[in-house]
């Protein structure tokens, strides 16, 4: 009996003993822990985070890729429905604006006349201002011209280089239809790449013309241009601007903006180095191209053998503004003359825009323009004018010339000032938008600075008389004006 009962004892020791009880509980832990796991990997992700090649894709799923480790972003909230609307519209405060921008307005570097003005984007609030009278506005004349193109045109307007038959049966006539940024070349895949925005060029064009000529045979190339009348240089330029080759004469037949393929000199006849790009791309696609090219004006009804279209105008003027260029300026100023008087040539480009601002309900009086990019001396505009496009641009009214603030280069980031804002408040680099304008003796920015308080607001400053010698002094000083704006808490509420 006593050993039964030891016999019994010993089956409950070895029933409870370490070895099995972790036999028991072993899977009941591991289950938990896989839980556990399951739940982590689902609540921190862990899996993307340690494990790179379970990350989401940012290329094809940017929406899963994961915040950096230790962000703690807000939880979403449902909007709610029929929301009140509140009225957030505030207006600038000239004591504050003065104090922020005084200082570096006053800098002799400056000259003697420096002409400021800011104000909030909402059309009819109180201006700020320093100094009197016009400015000389160099190229920030383009906003002017360019707001006028997308006002007339419209930002889905493209422009047609086509060929047509001439009046043999082997003479193609090409015909300059305005493309401000036509090339000569097709651009290669990593070019394409980087480039924005696209361009339509003469080389294509001949491929396209030569399959519709058959491929083979003797051909003769004509040109026209007839598109634009009046000078190609603007009499109201400085006589070496185009022989110095610092802009070039004016056609609508221009490509690679009438710059030669060395990439240094340019042509001083774009149309004809047009017209001969497009007959070595036609040799080179198996034509035989007999003579030189020779300018005609071809009669209406011409039968189209080919077309390249541009990009749409909203993106040539981004690209216009953001590298300043003075030819697409041009160009496009000759369109307006175009629209507005049915004459693409200086005069009446530029008469066209001023006309198209007064449509617009900008008031232009006293205002003086000679040609679109701002290269003219002759040149004068009022701050107001200036502050009321941009503006308008950036209101409910100005869709059609939203891509005025939107090509506007980036201080400390894009296009013309790339390199500027490296004095003043960082806070402004990445906070204000502007078109640069500079001449000898001229330095001017205008565009929209968002304040410390959120507030955008639009902006001119100016300063037309500085010495030679203070030239990069007087560009800094600029800048941190543009910058203080920018780090100032200047408006109040509505």
């Amino acid at each position: 009996m006593r050993e039964a009962r030891g016999s019994k004892r010993r089956r409950r020791e070895v029933r409870h003993s370490p070895r099995r009880r972790v036999a028991t509980w072993l899977p009941t832990v591991l289950v938990l822990a896989l839980l556990a796991a399951g739940l982590g990997a689902y609540r921190f992700e862990w899996g993307q985070r340690y494990l790179p090649w379970l990350a989401a894709d940012p290329v094809t799923e940017p929406e899963a890729v994961l915040p950096p480790a230790g962000l703690d972003l807000p939880e979403w909230t449902v909007p709610v429905a029929d929301a009140e609307v509140v009225d957030t519209a505030s207006v600038i405060a000239p004591g504050k604006v003065a104090s922020a921008m005084t200082p570096d307005l006053a800098d002799p570097d400056l000259g003697r006349h420096v002409v400021a003005a800011v104000t909030s984007l909402a059309p009819g609030s109180e201006v700020w201002t320093a100094g009197d009278g016009t400015y000389l506005p160099a190229s920030t004349t383009k906003l002017l011209t360019l707001g006028a193109a997308l006002a007339t045109l419209g930002p889905d307007h493209t422009f047609t280089t086509q060929v047509v038959r001439g009046r043999g049966p082997r003479e193609v006539v090409l015909v300059g239809g305005g493309d401000p940024l036509l090339a000569s070349k097709p651009l290669t895949l990593a070019e394409a790449e980087s480039t924005y925005p696209a361009r339509a060029d003469v080389s294509s064009l001949a491929l396209a013309a030569a399959e519709a000529l058959g491929g083979k045979g003797r051909v003769k190339v004509r040109f026209d241009d007839s598109r634009y009348t009046g000078p190609t240089d603007n009499p109201a330029w400085r006589r070496d601007y185009v022989p110095d080759d610092i802009v070039s004469p004016i056609t609508s037949l221009m490509v690679d903006s009438g710059i030669e393929p060395d990439g240094q000199s340019r042509s001083d006849d774009p149309s004809l180095a047009a017209a001969r790009a497009f007959a070595a791309a036609l040799g080179a696609a198996g034509l035989k191209v007999v003579g030189e090219p020779e300018r005609v004006v071809v009669p209406e009804g011409a039968e189209q053998l080919a077309a390249v279209d541009s990009a749409p105008l909203s993106e040539v003027v981004e690209r216009i503004l953001d590298v300043s260029d003075n030819e697409g300026a041009e160009v496009l100023g000759h369109e307006v003359g175009l629209a507005t008087a049915g004459t693409g040539s200086f005069e009446a480009g530029a008469a066209g825009v001023l006309a198209t601002l007064r449509d617009l309900g900008i008031d232009t009086t006293g205002d003086r323009l000679y040609d679109g990019s701002g290269l003219s001396r002759r040149n004068r505009v009022s701050a107001t004018t200036m502050l009321a496009l941009i503006q308008h641009a950036a209101g409910p009214d100005g869709a059609d010339l939203r891509n005025l603030v939107t090509g506007m280069p980036v201080a400390g980031f894009t296009g013309s000032l790339t390199y500027r804002f490296a004095e003043g408040p960082a806070v402004a680099r990445g906070l204000v938008r502007a078109k640069t304008g500079t001449l000898t003796g001229v330095h001017a920015l205008a565009g929209i600075a968002v304040g410390r308080d959120g507030e955008p607001m639009a902006f001119v400053l100016a300063a037309d008389k500085v010495k030679p010698e203070d030239t990069l002094d007087a560009r800094d000083a600029l800048d941190r004006a543009a910058a203080a704006l920018a780090a100032c808490r200047c408006s109040t509420p509505g």
